[in-house]
């Protein structure tokens, strides 16, 4: 499994937990920065993750900000994306089983380590159930591809 991560410096220290926790799990990841606490935009980082992401070149995407709501709205602007902000472990198991989330956005603000490390787990262990959800997969697919040229 190939992990995308990213942050902006709201979500720095978070991302960096979660990225020794999945290096530590022999995971791969690719850190798309931000490398410091330094004030930046949370779009930039969304963007590359995203597009990589949309691109396959990565299974599964983390982005963590201050609270994960602009994360996940700027990721959410990429065709073929399908970013969840989740805030608990059941949320982060049924972005995946019912939505086919393919990325993850979490706030530092608002989320612990220990808790963002379990959503985490949750996130990349739940499988895609199909069936009816399919259906509305599709269906967000159709709306993407009417407004998203």
């Amino acid at each position: 499994m190939k992990i995308a991560i990213a942050s902006d410096h709201g979500g720095f220290k978070l991302k960096d937990i979660i990225k020794k926790h999945l290096e530590a799990r022999k995971i791969e990841v690719k850190d798309f920065g931000t490398f410091s606490e330094e004030s930046c935009d949370y779009t930039d980082f969304a963007l590359l993750v995203a597009e990589a992401v949309a691109k396959g070149e990565f299974d599964k995407g983390i982005l963590v900000c201050g609270t994960g709501i602009g994360m996940s709205i700027a990721a959410n602007k990429v065709k073929g994306i399908r970013a969840a902000h989740v805030t608990d472990t059941f949320s982060a198991r049924a972005c995946v089983e019912h939505n086919n989330a393919n990325i993850i956005t979490l706030g530092e603000r608002i989320t612990g380590p220990g808790v963002a490390i379990d959503i985490i787990e949750e996130f990349l262990s739940a499988k895609f159930q199909g069936g009816r959800h399919q259906r509305r997969i599709d269906k967000i697919m159709e709306i993407e591809n009417r407004y998203m040229k």
